[in-house]
C-alpha cells in the first residue's frame, strides 16, 4: 500500500491565551490507498482535507492514530519520504520567481539528486505532453497561470514520486489548460507511474482522473467506494433522450420512468428514470416497441449533484 493510516486524529488548541478550547479537525480517519491508484479527497472547506494531507506529508504530527505512506512513518522518516512523493498545492509555488523555469526545474533536480540521464528523460517527456517548450526560459513570474502550474506538476514529477499529491492543481485555469493538465496525469497514473492523491472542488477533475472516491466532512470519512458505486446509490435518477423519426406523444406508462419531458412538437422526448427500476438498454428497447427512433443519448447525474446528496443525507 502507499497510504495506510488507522484512527488518525489531530486536534488544535485555540482561543487565546487565558481561554483556550481544544478543537478536533481530523478523527478517525482510516484509509488504505493502493499502489497506481488515482483517489478523489473531497469535502467542504474545514472538513479535514488539508489537515489530513498534512499530516501523511509529515508536516504535522498526529494526535493519536498512526499513519504510513510509501512505507516509511511521514513524521519520524520525513526526508526520506520526500524523496519519494511529490505534492502540488494550487495556490503556492515550488518554483523560484525570478529563474527562468528550466533552472527552476534545474534545482529541483539538484535537491533530489536525480541522475542527470533520468532527468533528462523525464523533463523531456513533461515539456512535450505540457507543450512547454515556448516557455521554458521564461521567468516564472511572467508566466501565465496555466503555464505556471504545468511547471508545478513537472517539478512535483522530476524525481519520480511513487505518490504525487494535488491540492487543487486546476484552481483558476481556463478550460484548454485544465484539460492539458487533466489529461497529463491521466495518461501518467494509467502508466502506472505514479499513484493521485486529488483534493479539489472543480468536481469535473475526479470524473476525469479517478476512479474512487473518498468523502470527508467535520474530520470523519462519510464515504469511500468507487465513483460508480457511489453514482447508483446516491446519484438518482438517470435521464434517457429519444431522438424520434416522427411526432409522438409522450412515452408515459414505461417501466422506470418517472417523468417525460416532450421537445421539439414531439420530436425529441426526456425520460427521466430510476437506476434501481430499469436499465438504459432495457428502457430503449420498451421505446423502440412505441416508436421508430433516430438517435439515443444517456445522461449520467453530475458529480456536483452526487456529491451534494452525500453530504445531505
Amino acid at each position: 500500500m502507499i497510504i495506510q493510516t488507522e484512527a488518525l486524529r489531530r486536534e488544535f488548541l485555540v482561543g487565546t491565551r487565558l481561554r483556550r478550547r481544544r478543537v478536533t479537525a481530523v478523527e478517525d480517519v482510516t484509509l488504505t490507498v493502493a499502489r497506481g491508484e488515482a483517489v478523489g479527497f473531497l469535502g467542504p472547506n474545514g472538513a479535514g482535507k488539508s489537515t489530513t494531507i498534512k499530516m501523511l506529508t509529515g508536516v504535522l504530527v498526529p494526535t493519536s492514530g498512526r499513519a504510513r505512506v510509501c512505507g516509511l512513518d511521514p513524521v519520524r522518516e520525513r526526508r526520506e519520504l520526500a524523496r519519494r512523493i511529490g505534492v502540488v498545492f494550487g495556490q503556492r509555488s515550488q518554483l523560484w520567481w525570478d529563474l527562468p523555469l528550466v533552472e527552476s526545474f534545474d534545482l529541483h533536480g539538484a535537491i533530489h539528486r536525480v541522475p542527470a540521464a533520468r532527468y533528462r528523460e523525464r523533463l523531456d517527456e513533461c515539456v512535450e505532453l505540457l507543450d512547454m517548450g515556448g516557455f521554458l526560459r521564461t521567468p516564472v513570474r511572467q508566466l501565465s497561470l496555466g503555464q505556471r502550474m504545468r511547471g508545478e506538476v513537472t517539478a512535483a514529477l522530476l524525481h519520480s514520486p511513487e505518490l504525487l499529491v494535488l491540492d487543487e492543481p486546476t484552481i483558476g485555469l481556463d478550460l484548454t489548460s485544465k484539460e492539458r493538465l487533466r489529461s497529463f496525469l491521466s495518461e501518467v497514473n494509467a502508466r502506472g507511474d505514479v499513484t493521485l492523491l486529488l483534493t479539489t472542488h472543480d468536481l469535473p477533475d475526479v470524473e476525469r482522473l479517478c476512479r474512487r472516491v473518498v468523502v470527508i466532512d467535520q474530520g470523519r470519512v462519510l464515504v469511500d467506494d468507487e465513483l460508480a458505486v457511489l453514482r447508483q446509490q446516491f446519484a438518482g435518477h438517470r435521464t434517457l433522450v429519444v431522438e424520434l423519426m416522427e411526432p409522438a406523444p409522450p412515452l408515459l406508462g414505461l417501466t422506470g420512468v418517472v417523468d417525460v419531458t416532450v421537445e421539439a412538437q414531439g420530436l425529441r422526448q426526456r425520460l427521466e428514470f430510476a437506476p434501481g427500476a430499469t436499465t438504459a438498454a432495457e428502457l430503449i428497447a420498451a421505446v423502440a416497441r412505441h416508436v421508430e427512433l433516430r438517435d439515443v443519448s444517456v445522461f449520467e447525474p453530475s458529480i456536483e449533484d452526487l456529491v451534494r446528496t452525500i453530504y445531505l443525507r
